[in-house]
């Protein structure tokens, strides 16, 4: 089938943390039944109210690090799950790929993990980066107008001897860097000279950074008894670009993803090299829409957040996989 005399390649995206707000998936669960039974099987799983915390909570009890991030991993399961049922895309899409968090939701999308055992990691992946980031006083930082050298030449000077390292390669003139307290402070104070703006992030701590070693080997244990399998889409990996091929693999580029940094833009770039021209966010919110956008204004993209959306479904169909 062709879409303007073109066949078209389709990849989901899923988004990390962040994305997350009050009400999210509640329009889903009540129009599509396999939405909601994704909802009642999260909160069957992990014993917690999820869904209600999801629908009707506080912005205060989603931005729990260790809520958050089963919270939006359900939410984007759900999404998906309505779309599936409802109907808007012809054909399987042949990609997906997930910022951080977002990656274990493509996996699950890919068949590599089950839902409910992606759920329980997702939620021990947060338990442990909560725990990492009150060990350690540290933050994260949003540089506007930086490339990776000047990132780089950033966090050497206002390191002094403190852990400060780039974290997310998001798109072009945007890069996160992340590390102890003190030396995100003077990397805000140094920016300008290295003629870019510095932003503070709100969040618990020092993500995608060696800080996070000890969650990294928490989550390392958790996955070593989770059995995975060879996802059946391709996946790339936040780590490196490349994309998944074998169960080690997937665990290994898990594991390294709390301590290195997410290469987002890579993986786009990469999936649009293989030829995929059209990209679906599902989930909470739009951010992955506006960093493709900044990647590549070529590329199509469609933002699937409310059921109203599911409409525009028809202008990326049909699908060529």
């Amino acid at each position: 089938m062709t879409h303007g005399g073109n066949q078209r390649r389709i990849a989901w995206l899923f988004p990390g943390q962040g994305a997350q707000h009050v009400g999210m998936g509640k329009d889903f669960a009540s129009a599509s039944p396999a939405a909601a039974e994704v909802f009642a099987r999260a909160d069957r799983t992990l014993g917690l109210p999820l869904a209600r915390i999801c629908f009707d909570g506080t912005p205060e009890e989603l931005a729990r690090t260790d809520i958050q991030q089963p919270a939006i991993f359900a939410t984007s399961v759900a999404i998906w799950a309505a779309i599936q049922e409802l109907g808007g895309l012809d054909g399987m899409p042949g990609a997906a790929a997930g910022l951080s968090l977002g990656e274990w939701t493509a996996l699950h999308v890919a068949g590599a993990l089950s839902f409910e055992d992606g759920l329980r990691l997702v939620r021990r992946r947060g338990e442990l980066m909560q725990s990492a980031a009150l060990a350690t006083p540290s933050g994260m930082v949003s540089l506007v107008g930086a490339d990776e050298a000047t990132a780089d030449a950033l966090c050497r000077a206002a390191a002094e001897g403190a852990v400060l390292v780039p974290a997310n390669f998001n798109c072009p003139g945007q890069i996160v860097i992340s590390g102890e307290r003190a030396a995100c402070e003077r990397a805000i104070s140094l920016a300008e000279e290295f003629g870019c703006r510095a932003l503070p992030l709100k969040v618990a701590g020092a993500f995608h950074s060696p800080l996070m070693a000890p969650a990294a080997e928490g989550l390392a244990n958790a996955l070593a008894q989770t059995h995975l399998a060879v996802p059946r889409l391709m996946v790339p990996t936040n780590v490196d670009g490349e994309y998944h091929v074998a169960p080690e693999r997937v665990r290994e580029s898990l594991r390294q993803q709390l301590v290195q940094p997410v290469r987002w833009q890579k993986s786009v770039e990469r999936l649009a090299a293989d030829g995929f021209d059209t990209f679906v966010e599902v989930g909470p919110g739009r951010v992955l829409t506006g960093l493709l956008r900044k990647i590549n204004r070529q590329l199509r993209v469609v933002n699937v957040s409310a059921v109203a959306d599911l409409d525009a479904l028809s202008t990326a169909s049909p699908a060529s996989v």
